[in-house]
């Protein structure tokens, strides 16, 4: 198989399907539409093999300058364990590097075993100087 990750601008609708076929939380069309308008960063994984169907994604929401956050890191099912959750952290890595001032402070909750990707990109846990906190409505 074929694929490119693309800065790209996702659909709000491929980006439900992408969310809960990945096994994250639905979002709601309002919440889905408003947050693809206010992406920051959208990476797009494109699988070439089959006329560059978005099949992964990766955003990066903020302010672009002081604060940041790594958000919906996802794959659907069919196309994990291919490397593209590293494919997507290059491309958000190389975005980051370009664009965020130095003293921005860019942030992400890492499910499971996902902390062990995420460090290769210099994320470090930062308990028990700070604790992540998170408030769902």
């Amino acid at each position: 198989m074929h694929y490119q990750a693309v800065y790209q601008k996702i659909d709000y609708k491929r980006y439900q399907f992408l969310r809960q076929q990945s096994g994250l939380s639905p979002k709601t069309d309002e919440a889905a539409r408003l947050g693809m308008e206010n992406s920051l960063c959208c990476v797009a994984i494109l699988d070439e093999d089959n006329d560059n169907e978005i099949v992964g994604m990766g955003r990066i929401v903020g302010d672009g300058a002081c604060h940041c956050q790594v958000v919906d890191i996802c794959v659907l099912p069919e196309h994990q364990k291919k490397g593209l959750g590293k494919l997507i952290m290059q491309k958000l890595d190389e975005y980051m590097n370009s664009n965020l001032p130095d003293s921005c402070y860019v942030s992400l909750i890492a499910d499971g075993p996902a902390f062990q990707l995420y460090a290769q990109y210099g994320f470090k846990e930062v308990w028990p100087a700070s604790r992540g906190m998170g408030r769902k409505f």
